[in-house]
C-alpha cells in the first residue's frame, strides 16, 4: 500500500490492553474512514495516505504513511491524539518516530 516515495512514521505504545484500544480507535475513527482488518492489523486508506493500527503482545503500534508531510502529520495527529485521549487514565503517550526521507536520505 505504500510506495518508496512515501514518508513513514511509527509509534509503539506499551499497554496492558492493546486489543481494547485498537478496537476503540477503529470504532471511533471508522465513522469517518473505513478500516479493513487482517488478523491483528487494521488499515485505512485515506487518499494517498495509509494508517495502520497493529495489535501486538503488550503493545499497540500505530503506523502512518503519506506522500507529503502535511498528510502524514494529519494521520499522526488523528491516531495519536485519540489514543492518548482514550488511554488518559493509563497515561498512554504516543511518540512518533519518522523514517528517513527517501528524497534526502535524512
Amino acid at each position: 500500500m505504500t510506495t518508496p516515495d512515501h514518508l513513514t512514521s511509527r509509534a509503539v505504545v506499551a499497554t496492558a490492553a492493546p486489543a481494547r484500544y485498537a478496537k476503540q480507535l477503529v470504532s471511533h475513527l471508522g465513522r469517518k474512514v473505513e478500516f479493513a482488518a487482517d488478523g491483528h492489523t487494521h488499515t485505512a486508506v485515506i487518499g494517498d495516505a495509509v494508517a495502520r493500527i497493529v495489535v501486538g503482545d503488550g503493545v499497540l503500534t500505530l503506523e502512518a504513511s503519506a506522500p507529503q508531510e502535511g498528510e502524514l502529520a494529519r494521520i499522526e495527529h488523528a491516531l495519536g491524539s485519540h489514543l492518548e485521549r482514550f488511554g488518559q487514565r493509563a497515561e498512554l503517550v504516543v511518540v512518533w518516530e519518522r523514517s528517513a526521507s527517501p528524497a534526502t536520505g535524512d
